[in-house]
């Protein structure tokens, strides 16, 4: 049997490109940092796993998917390998995903992003734009 669940966060927005042909399909790839259980000196404490998601899958990671979200995978290890430019044999290992699942709520993954704080003035009052037309609720 060849089922992988992991949990963990993006590294960074999902790359979504579609495939050629009558039937174009979302082909979306990530890297998901999971941490390890146990942590020793030296080493890193997270494993970055490349993980690629086809058709409707890969169109959710578009939609849905950011750089520091916390999500849940079910999938399957796919490996291969091809040459490169210098003809050395290059072996890969994918997770092929088959299901996501959101493992915070989008607040939550929100709060842990950095924020800019908003522009004021000497009096340390929020700016407000000068192009806003009626749009204030007071005289």
């Amino acid at each position: 049997m060849n089922r992988v669940i992991l949990m963990g966060r993006l590294t960074k927005d999902p790359d979504v490109r579609y495939s050629q042909g009558n039937n174009t399909m979302a082909v979306a790839r990530y890297t998901l940092a999971v941490e390890r259980k146990f942590k020793r000196d030296g080493e890193p404490n997270a494993d970055f796993i490349n993980c690629i998601a086809f058709g409707k899958n890969g169109e959710f990671a578009e939609k849905y998917l950011r750089k520091g979200i916390k999500i849940a995978i079910e999938g399957r290890i796919q490996t291969g390998s091809y040459t490169n430019r210098d003809g050395q044999k290059v072996y890969t290992t994918d997770i092929v995903v088959e299901s996501h699942e959101f493992c915070e709520s989008k607040n939550a993954s929100q709060s842990e992003r950095p924020q800019t704080a908003p522009q004021t003035d000497s009096d340390g009052f929020m700016a407000i734009p000068t192009d806003i037309e009626d749009g204030l609720p007071f005289n």
